[in-house]
């Protein structure tokens, strides 16, 4: 793999590759809303000019999905042709499109999305989940090869349909269910639970801090998401229905 690395967006999930990145690359952050000084000495990384984190041998691209296609016009003209473009958005078949129109012609572009997070991924990433997607190019396998050997995890190599159909299960209906039950005041301290009740809790206490735009990029920019909740909405309703008590 190349050596220089430039990831451009430092939310939790760009904060959180830092200290798994950074043993293997010269690292350049770039955040326009947040001050960075305080990482550069944590995770030994610089922050540098947009210009500067886009001109990298790997560009990552962590900004959330309803921004991607603006953030890749931005940084075009400061792309290097030679360079690997990424992104670790959670739905890809609108992102793939942003970034095959906007990216300069001819450039290396992986997209992967990690199926996990900073709470989720806490205790190490051994053995968790990434998706690994060829847009264009050839570095793919290079790619696939260093999240395995280096970083552990398990690469699954997927295209931009097959992804957002996986994900509008595996993710569209968990973070629907653990964010309504986020909103429902529950009880403090139960102490008569189930092993089942404690495996939903673990769900929500896994994926309560996710941000609002990560909600909503699961939830409404996944072209096979809505179908999805229809029909998990009305086998609610029917199930709902027919525990009602008789009169």
């Amino acid at each position: 793999m190349a050596r220089s690395l430039g990831i451009i967006g430092i939310g939790a999930f760009g904060e959180f590759m830092l200290k798994h990145v950074t043993p293997y690359f010269d690292v350049v952050i770039h955040d326009p809303f947040r001050d960075l000084s305080p990482l550069e000495d944590r995770y030994r990384v610089r922050a540098g000019s947009l210009e500067e984190t886009a001109a990298q041998d790997i560009v990552v691209l962590a900004v959330p999905v309803q921004k991607l296609a603006a953030v890749v016009q931005e940084v075009a003209p400061f792309l290097r042709p030679d360079a690997l473009l990424m992104d670790v958005c959670s739905v890809k078949v609108k992102p793939t499109a942003a970034l095959l129109k906007y990216a300069p012609p001819g450039m290396d572009i992986v997209s992967i999305h990690p199926l996990f997070g900073p709470n989720s991924g806490a205790k190490g990433i051994h053995g968790l989940v990434v998706s690994v997607l060829n847009i264009r190019g050839r570095r793919m396998a290079e790619v696939a090869l260093f999240l395995r050997r280096e970083l552990g995890l398990k690469a699954v190599v997927t295209n931009p349909e097959r992804h957002d159909r996986e994900m509008a299960y595996v993710q569209g209906l968990t973070h629907l269910i653990g964010r309504s039950i986020v909103g429902l005041k529950l009880p403090e301290r139960m102490r008569q639970t189930t092993p089942t009740f404690d495996h939903l809790m673990n769900m929500v206490n896994v994926i309560k801090d996710d941000s609002d735009d990560l909600f909503r990029a699961i939830e409404a920019e996944n072209p096979f998401a809505r179908d999805v909740k229809d029909a998990f909405l009305e086998r609610l309703q029917a199930m709902v229905s027919s525990t009602k008590p008789e009169d």
